[in-house]
């Protein structure tokens, strides 16, 4: 409690940071950078467990479940059997009451000296395609967006546990002590806690900013604090650090107020440097054409520049809503949408290629699920979690490879299966962590990212 002599105001330190906190303005401190009901725990990151093949994650994730069907797993028996339904010993399990087999549409070419097939949509990514592994063995069980979202964020169906990017953070920071561990960049707002910090030090969650724009102080609310200059925040803040030290002296250390001060500090230092890594604007045309000009190519040219400034992990969101959820008209929707896709994320790969950063940076592409090889609504495709493809490219990852295998009509994964907490385990290993290490202590138990599953997926590596 702190009170002046014969105050009859009494306040509890929390309520004092609490109420200094809108001084530095809401970036990091109401919910942006820390969640206020996070708890943290440690000052300092678990650190590699053996040398890193790559320094930084990308994440592009396409909101919806993006149809593998038409774009990286071709099949020719929906063509042979088209319209009819398939045999039983399928095992087809879907949501929805669905039609007879549902050939693509489009045409799949052998590309680049792989050979790999790629489907005509995606004319930009054929040309990477030596560069990119084909996971095409890809499961999970949960055929319902949210719990799936939060299955590959997080490892668990449930909302409240951390994202792989606050897992990475939490096990190695920010190599930029200006700039977030963990940043996301998104059209919208938090879709379901996806990139939460749950129970990990409140510093870890990540940061979203708004790709839809392109000027740095309208990608976030409250960049900067227009009501005081930097030296009288540096005062404020230090007034805070200095209570701090006063309380732990008196009663020992608060690990939820040390994330919230490690927060706090981090917010402060980046509304200076944010400024710049975040304007668009100093890329050359030549950079902008490439990549394009709509969000989801905003937000990957963003990410090769946070990358550079050594931000540990950025997540890519193609949204709002759920844009790739095709449940009819597959062949107009992708046809519209598959373009701005297809030249940003190639734009990325082959960006990061030509900077040094691809073989430091690992990318991985996909959604929630996949799509159903049988129709609904005449013309579109159901949920299909049971087999569908991701891609991975950069960080020590093989290129010019295609792992694993669909059935004959592309619905379960029957060759190298490969589960989110597999991939998940693929992505720590890369940056150096060991899945089963890294733990936190939570409510008794031992929680980690993996669960009690998960194994690295060696072949794939280089």
């Amino acid at each position: 409690m702190i009170a002046g002599p014969g105050s009859r105001y009494r306040y509890s330190r929390r309520e004092l940071i609490r109420s200094l906190c809108g001084g530095l303005g809401s970036i990091g401190l109401a919910g942006v950078l820390a969640d206020e009901q996070a708890r943290a725990a440690t000052v300092h990151t678990v650190g590699p467990h053996f040398p890193p093949t790559a320094k930084h994650n990308i994440f592009l994730f396409l909101v919806g479940g993006p149809s593998q069907l038409d774009m990286f797993d071709p099949k020719p028996a929906l063509a042979k059997y088209a319209g009819q339904r398939p045999p039983s010993t399928a095992g087809f399990r879907t949501e929805r009451v669905t039609g007879g087999l549902l050939p693509s549409p489009f045409e799949f070419k052998r590309c680049g000296q792989s050979g790999i097939e790629v489907s005509e949509l995606l004319p930009n990514l054929a040309k990477s395609i030596d560069d990119i592994c084909v996971i095409r063995s890809m499961y999970t069980f949960n055929p319902t967006h949210t719990p799936a979202r939060n299955l590959f964020h997080s490892g668990n169906i449930a909302a409240t546990r951390p994202s792989m990017g606050a897992w990475i953070s939490y096990g190695l920071g920010s190599e930029n002590k200006n700039l977030p561990g963990f940043v996301v960049l998104s059209p919208g707002g938090d879709s379901g806690g996806l990139w939460r910090s749950g129970f990990l030090p409140s510093e870890h969650q990540g940061t979203q900013f708004n790709d839809a724009v392109t000027e740095p102080d309208k990608m976030i609310r409250y960049l900067q604090n227009k009501e005081l200059d930097q030296q009288q925040q540096r005062r404020q803040l230090d007034l805070v650090q200095a209570l701090n030290r006063g309380h732990e002296q008196s009663f020992g250390e608060d690990e939820f107020l040390e994330g919230r001060i490690r927060a706090m500090e981090t917010a402060y230092r980046m509304q200076f440097e944010a400024l710049d890594v975040f304007d668009l604007r100093k890329e050359p045309d030549s950079v902008r054409e490439e990549y394009g000009h709509t969000p989801f190519a905003n937000g990957c040219l963003l990410a090769r520049r946070l990358v550079e400034r050594g931000v540990r992990t950025v997540h890519v969101y193609y949204g709002p809503g759920q844009p790739w959820d095709d449940h009819k008209a597959i062949n107009k929707e992708l046809r519209g949408r598959c373009p701005d896709m297809d030249k940003a994320s190639a734009a990325l790969v082959q960006d990061l290629k030509r900077r040094g950063l691809l073989q430091e940076t690992t990318v991985v592409w996909g959604g929630e699920f996949g799509r159903t090889p049988v129709s609904e609504s005449g013309d579109g495709r159901d949920h299909n979690p049971y087999g569908f493809t991701m891609w991975m490219a950069g960080g020590g990852v093989k290129g010019g490879m295609v792992y694993g295998a669909t059935d004959e009509f592309g619905f379960q994964a029957v060759e190298k299966p490969v589960s989110i907490h597999d991939l998940h385990a693929t992505v720590l290993h890369q940056l150096g962590i060991d899945h089963e290490k890294l733990t936190y202590r939570y409510a008794g138990r031992d929680f980690r990212l993996t669960d009690v599953y998960g194994e690295v997926v060696r072949e794939i590596l280089a």
